[in-house]
């Protein structure tokens, strides 16, 4: 399954939805290339979902983008199973300030196990400031682990639209079958 806008900016269709293409030709994977990219592997300048995802906001299995959301994310604010970045959010975080179930930072880390350079809260906490007053006045009212908690405390939301996309070829093949059998 493959859709691009008529309408582009730069040279890049403003949406490319590429899904499925290995089914046409074996071993071919849909790349969706543009400025809202959703496909097996997307590149979208703004916005990019799908299994290997870069980006602006990358959501996807593996993602590389400003923002990222998926199963390994390497960016400036990634989310993740293994998220890399500014700020990190997954499984295991490491970045400047990270979040998750080990998290590795320079300056604040909160998660079951947290390493940080200043300041770590969690289960087991290593740094300058583990586990004690200053640690927790630091994460308190900080609007990254706010956010981050809550991103957390609804990530089965968050995995539902990285499924999404790789859902429309089959809902797409069975609403074109429907219409045959009529």
């Amino acid at each position: 399954m493959e859709f691009k806008s008529k309408a582009s900016f730069l040279g890049l269709p403003l949406v490319h939805v590429a899904f499925g293409l290995r089914d046409e030709v074996p071993g071919k994977k849909g790349v969706a290339r543009g400025w809202i990219a959703v496909g097996d592997v997307a590149c979208g300048v703004l916005v990019a979902v799908g299994g290997v995802a870069t980006g602006g906001v990358a959501i996807g299995g593996a993602s590389l983008g400003v923002v990222g959301l998926g199963g390994l994310a390497v960016a400036g604010v990634a989310a993740g199973g293994l998220a890399a970045g500014i700020l990190a959010l997954g499984g295991c975080a490491l970045g400047y300030l990270s979040l998750g179930g080990l998290a590795v930072a320079w300056q604040g880390a909160l998660g079951g196990a947290a390493v940080a350079h200043e300041y770590a809260l969690g289960g087991a906490a290593f740094g300058a400031h583990a586990n004690d007053a200053a640690a927790r006045a630091f994460f308190t009212g900080h609007p990254f682990f706010e956010v981050g908690q809550l991103l957390m405390a609804h990530s089965r939301w968050l995995l539902l639209l990285t499924v999404l996309p790789a859902l429309l070829p089959w809902l797409k093949r069975g609403r074109e079958e429907g219409r045959r059998d009529l």
